[in-house]
């Protein structure tokens, strides 16, 4: 009664065995490497160096690489500085979890902490 497909899908790629899949372990390292710089730019703009640092050995750990680093500052409000740092902080800190990175984590749970207490004028001990 029914006549059996002879064709491929439409909705298959062609070639799409030869396509590079990464797993979800490395698509997680990629986007909280990502996450981690942009903290790193917008902690060099703040001129925290010695937490730089620490940022920048957590890239270097997951890309195998060292990160770029940002050279010009741009003379943005401080507040804001502060606010979009927590923000990365945040999101660098979600996929960190997710994927069960502890020094990670840990490094951006203390990002968001020094963060939130510069954005209420308070000062952690141990925080710059």
């Amino acid at each position: 009664m029914y006549e059996p497909i002879r064709s491929k899908s439409v909705h298959s790629m062609a070639g799409e065995s030869d396509f590079p899949h990464r797993t979800r372990e490395e698509e997680l390292d990629i986007q909280l490497a990502g996450h981690l710089a942009a903290l790193l730019a917008v902690t060099h703009e703040l001129g925290l160096d010695t937490e730089a640092e620490r940022i920048a050995g957590q890239i270097t750990r997951l890309r195998g690489t060292a990160p770029l680093r940002h050279a010009g500052l741009g003379g943005a409000d401080p507040a804001a500085l502060h606010r979009r740092a927590l923000a990365l902080a945040g999101r660098a800190l979600v996929v960190a979890a997710s994927r069960a990175d502890t020094a990670a984590a840990i490094l951006a749970a203390e990002r968001m902490d020094a963060h939130t207490a510069a954005l209420h004028g308070t000062q952690l001990v141990g925080a710059p």
